[in-house]
């Protein structure tokens, strides 16, 4: 399945709806629309208020499609009426201002002779696909002449290969993290840690409910889809799969990283206990000869040169001694 680029292509100037019905002043609906062979896809971008009563006025979706459209906060879903389908997708989309991934959510209307995509966050591959579709004539009439099932296909699959490249990144992330651990950075990769953490948990939130939702598409499919076209939406099904499978797969990998950084830390923190429990113990006994004559007492040899070089000598004796003793247990 190859990856999805990047869109590159400038986008012209949105077409706009003549609505005579409207005030000269009111604002005009942000509708675009290709159509080719009968087929027609229209998409709105962050369907707003105008956006909403231009749909209702053109076309009679059940009242609370319209309300799923309006809602912010719409769960991944496919709902069949008799004439058309409401699906609604959420997809992952990196927000650079907070630096984390949010789910960005595609309402979709399907019926015999249009495509109405209603994404209310920018999504790359449909607007990859729909500069596509209107510079390139003989695109469009390869992709609608095969009619709103197979169109619907195309969206959706290129939403769903636009993810492998940001699954990608989140490998290279884990791989460079992994690298950083064992090169002595255990305490500077936990924070990249918890992000990269974070985005995983947060793709999953979005691809977990996504899979259920395509095995329904998969199974109304029939009236919108030529027999020879079935395993178009087989297709799709087996990538979010193969996402499920690569994201199941990454949280292993940041679990068992979590615990060898933790491991690392840990053994970095016991050979330094070690090092200087070893030489508080070292210098124990030297504490201890040097405390007995000091004392405020008479001792032997007090008050002889000669006996402080002999008491220094042990203490220097003793101290190369344990050292050579620590050393050998290898506790040093």
């Amino acid at each position: 399945m190859p990856n999805l680029p990047k869109p590159r292509l400038r986008r012209p100037s949105r077409t706009r709806v003549d609505t005579t019905a409207a005030a000269p002043t009111a604002p005009e609906p942000n509708v675009e629309l290709i159509e080719h062979g009968g087929l027609r896809w229209i998409n709105i971008e962050r369907p707003g208020p105008v956006d909403r009563a231009w749909l209702e006025e053109h076309f009679e979706f059940h009242p609370l499609a319209y309300e799923d459209v309006a809602s912010r906060n719409q769960r991944p879903k496919v709902d069949e009426f008799s004439d058309h389908l409401f699906i609604v997708l959420h997809f992952p989309v990196f927000d650079s201002v907070v630096g984390r991934l949010n789910a960005g959510e595609l309402d979709i209307f399907v019926g015999q002779d249009y495509v109405i995509t209603l994404p209310n966050a920018p999504l790359q591959p449909v607007e990859y696909l729909f500069e596509r579709c209107r510079s390139s004539q003989e695109f469009r009439e390869q992709l609608f002449s095969r009619g709103p099932g197979y169109l619907l296909y195309k969206i959706v699959d290129d939403s769903f290969d636009y993810c492998f490249p940001m699954l990608r990144k989140m490998g290279n992330k884990l791989d460079r993290i992994e690298g950083e651990i064992f090169e002595g950075r255990a305490e500077e990769v936990v924070r990249d840690l918890s992000n990269v953490k974070q985005e995983i948990i947060n793709f999953r939130k979005i691809i977990r409910p996504e899979r259920s939702v395509l095995r329904d598409v998969e199974r109304t499919k029939q009236v919108y889809l030529p027999a020879d076209h079935e395993l178009y939406f087989d297709d799709i099904v087996d990538a979010s799969e193969r996402i499920w499978d690569m994201l199941e797969n990454y949280k292993e990998v940041v679990e068992a990283l979590e615990d060898t950084n933790e491991s690392v830390i840990s053994h970095r923190l016991n050979d330094i206990l070690r090092v200087l429990t070893s030489f508080s113990v070292v210098l124990l006994p030297l504490t201890l000869i040097a405390s007995i004559w000091g004392m405020n007492v008479r001792v032997p040899g007090q008050g002889s040169i000669h006996a402080f070089w002999i008491v220094v000598g042990s203490m220097a004796v003793l101290l190369v001694a344990l050292l050579v003793y620590f050393r050998r247990r290898g506790w040093l």
